[in-house]
């Protein structure tokens, strides 16, 4: 038996140098002597680049919530510029001159950027904190031919363009997983795209909607952002892509119980404007672990079934720098990019 896939991919960049600048504006961190002082930041911005009701846009009102509720900073509003995987709003932060904006960003946003040949890359950017890792799942309409994972991926070998798979964004978590699992299904690089008809999207709320509309075959997401219509009875999960099952969907068996040999888990973090100074990269992850470290981000964790993957500072760098590589490679190995 082939090894078994354990794919934990990430979307932030390892931005090695960071650049002492003196920045304006109400955030900005004052400079003496040639030395950064102590940022202080009481308000943040935060960027969600995504359509409201998905992954990430859930995990940036979360921290909204979080961090006002709990007097952490006085505001954090928060606003969606959604598109193209999120490289539109990435474009947007590389002109944000405010250091006290973080944008929400994961697994999406590398494939993003090389099936965009976007201009702006991640290593413009300056990583702040790893926060979630989830599972993902496939998911059939309450009244779909396919009774397992196993039915659905024949049918796409058998039927190819036929079968029409909805997800995230092109490149992203779950257009990797379909790729996957043809992959495991004995198609090469050059058989996938011929193969897999996907319908990507620029947020969770629209591949919910073609789904309980009936107007595709199957549809792959995280487990947070499918739950509900799972246990409401408008969807039905065929499997779930972590290695044991899912917390909030313990009945449904994992891809591997299935037959393929895959574990793909999607993880989300928090990056902020490239060339801040040295202080107010401090300064955010101070925030976010203050964040981090409350009940009620816990609670959070708990209800939408997100694992804390919490990671800062030059272990969280060298972990990115890693995961890029693999997301690239996995890409390329699959025949998406």
């Amino acid at each position: 038996m082939r090894n078994t896939r354990r794919i934990a991919l990430t979307a932030l960049a390892a931005s090695a140098a960071l650049i002492l600048t003196a920045c304006s504006g109400q955030n900005a961190a004052p400079e003496s002597d040639g030395e950064a002082e102590a940022a202080s930041i009481d308000s943040v911005k935060i960027i969600v680049p995504a359509d409201p009701g998905g992954g990430w846009d859930q995990t940036g009102r979360a921290m909204s919530k979080v961090l006002t509720d709990d007097d952490i900073v006085k505001s954090a509003p928060v606003t969606n510029v959604g598109g193209a995987g999120g490289t539109i709003g990435l474009a947007q932060l590389a002109n944000e001159k405010d250091p006290g904006t973080l944008m929400v960003n994961g697994l999406v946003m590398v494939g993003a950027i090389e099936t965009n040949d976007s201009k702006t890359r991640l290593e413009d950017t300056t990583p702040i904190a790893r926060l979630t890792d989830e599972p993902l799942v496939v998911v059939v309409p309450a009244d779909s031919k396919y009774d397992t994972l196993e039915d659905l991926v024949d049918d796409i070998v058998e039927n190819g363009q036929k079968v029409t798979v909805t997800g995230g964004s092109a490149g992203g978590a779950d257009h990797i997983l379909a790729g996957l699992l043809l992959e495991e299904a004995g198609l090469d690089s050059t058989e996938i795209p011929q193969k897999l008809n996907y319908t990507p999207n620029a947020g969770g709320g629209e591949a919910v909607s073609l789904i309980l509309g009936g107007k595709v075959g199957a549809g792959i997401s995280g487990v947070g952002e499918f739950a509900q219509h799972i246990e409401s009875g408008d969807m039905r999960a065929l499997a779930v892509s972590s290695e044991e099952p899912s917390s909030q969907l313990p009945d449904v068996p994992t891809i591997t119980d299935e037959g393929y040999d895959v574990v793909l888990t999607n993880w989300r973090g928090v990056i902020a404007p490239g060339g801040i100074s040295d202080a107010d990269r401090a300064e955010l992850e101070r925030i976010v672990t203050e964040m981090h470290d409350s009940d009620a981000w816990k609670q959070e964790l708990e209800t939408k079934g997100w694992a804390d993957a919490f990671l800062t500072g030059d272990d969280l760098d060298a972990f990115v720098e890693q995961n890029v590589s693999d997301v690239t490679g996995t890409l390329k190995n699959i025949g998406l990019i």
